[in-house]
């Protein structure tokens, strides 16, 4: 029998990371774009913050896989919460003297905290068995649903009273830095072993090159990066456009919470859906709920129609994102892992960047009012939902001595 009692405590110690080191991630995407309205010299430029944040994740992720394959996850983690820890004083520094461009420093440092949680699902699977890996990797994504809890509350809590400059953001930063401090302590508590230097006529594994025109990795990282880039996309302008049509901070803070849970509640049954249904039917699930949520948010702009967009939002990227992560995991050998789960977070957070840069033009810059722009942020999901979709049915339909 196999025993995984080593991967259920490091689950457990990424579970907690996920829930309170986590909880800075929708605290920043709550209150990035409404700060950077404040702050920044063109109103198309709003979510420009937000869109650092993952330019940083992005641009990271190559070397902190790297780091991680070289001396351990926890440097990798204990790296990513210096950079969270650096960013928040940074942003909050940068809200006292009203600087947009030293506000977008702090974001992009921010990112290197949001590049090291990506890893948290791969970290997840490294101690694990073949059969425990999908539960491994959906368990420590559930952790979320705290910080899904606790990020948007602090927001509502913490930017309250009657101060409608952008300084009412000051304390949540502070919080953010405290998160930080705090979670760190946690990474002491992992037991993952450091991956071994290999020897001179070790495997080296295929090329990059090689990995991504693998038919199975290729599909897995198109559905993450779509997945991803399009929650991204629609959370990112949701502040933007509640605010923009009339309703509360309070209002946008309740709807992330809403859309945050709903990204993460469902992880608790995800990895048990996909050993028994299978990972290619679940992320195409994913897709079509992404699809129905981008139906939704076209019918209206009343409270309503934002709370079930943005929660079918949350459940369709957790099918899409956590189907994705579970096969590519199983789609590469230990010695390509540094190698192709960097490259895998530099194309989603590539794709991501894209996505919240987009999202601000789409909603401030493509039509005259909120309710424009919001239409215009939901349309723009069509194709990228067809590529991920067409490519899935294109996996499904190939012979299955190629779909390796």
């Amino acid at each position: 029998m196999i025993d995984d009692s080593r991967a259920k405590r490091n689950v457990a110690v990424l579970v907690a990371a996920q829930a309170f080191l986590g909880s800075q991630l929708p605290m920043n995407f709550v209150i990035g774009g409404l700060a950077g309205q404040q702050l920044s010299p063109n109103v198309c430029l709003a979510t420009l913050p937000i869109s650092m944040i993952v330019f940083g994740s992005m641009t990271t992720a190559p070397w902190l896989s790297t780091l991680m394959q070289n001396h351990g996850r926890r440097a990798g983690f204990l790296m990513g919460a210096a950079g969270g820890l650096a960013g928040a004083i940074i942003c909050a520094y940068a809200l006292s003297i009203a600087n947009f461009w030293v506000f977008l420093l702090g974001s992009y440092l921010t990112g290197i905290y949001m590049s090291s949680q990506g890893f948290f699902r791969f970290a997840a699977s490294d101690t694990a068995s073949d059969a425990y890996r999908p539960k491994a990797i959906s368990y420590v994504m559930a952790g979320g649903l705290i910080s899904a809890v606790i990020g948007p509350q602090m927001v509502s809590l913490l930017s309250g009273g009657g101060d409608a400059t952008v300084m009412r953001f000051f304390p949540v930063y502070v919080a953010a830095a405290v998160l930080n401090l705090v979670g760190m302590a946690l990474f002491f508590l992992l037991d993952i072993p450091k991956p071994p230097i290999p020897a001179v006529d070790a495997p080296k594994g295929r090329s990059r090159w090689e990995l991504l025109t693998t038919p199975r990795i290729a599909v897995a990282v198109i559905c993450a990066m779509v997945s991803y880039a399009l929650m991204n996309l629609v959370m990112t302008s949701t502040p933007l456009a509640v605010v923009g049509c009339g309703f509360s901070v309070a209002d946008a803070s309740n709807i992330v919470t809403s859309h945050v849970l709903a990204m993460y509640v469902p992880s608790f049954f995800t990895g048990h859906l996909i050993a028994r249904f299978g990972v290619e039917r679940i992320m195409g699930l994913g897709i079509a709920i992404l699809a129905v949520a981008g139906l939704v948010a076209l019918q209206d702009v009343d409270l309503m129609n934002f709370y079930v967009a943005l929660v079918l939002l949350g459940l369709g990227w957790n099918f899409g994102f956590i189907g994705a992560t579970s096969m590519l995991a199983g789609a590469h050998a230990p010695e390509e892992r540094g190698r192709m789960q960097g490259l895998n977070d530099l194309l989603v957070f590539g794709g991501v960047t894209f996505a919240s840069l987009a999202s601000g033009g789409l909603m401030n810059c493509a039509g005259g009012d909120a309710a424009t722009g919001w239409a215009a942020v939901n349309i723009a999901m069509i194709p990228f939902l067809m590529l991920a979709g067409g490519s899935l049915i294109w996996l499904v339909m190939r012979p299955r001595t190629a779909t390796s």
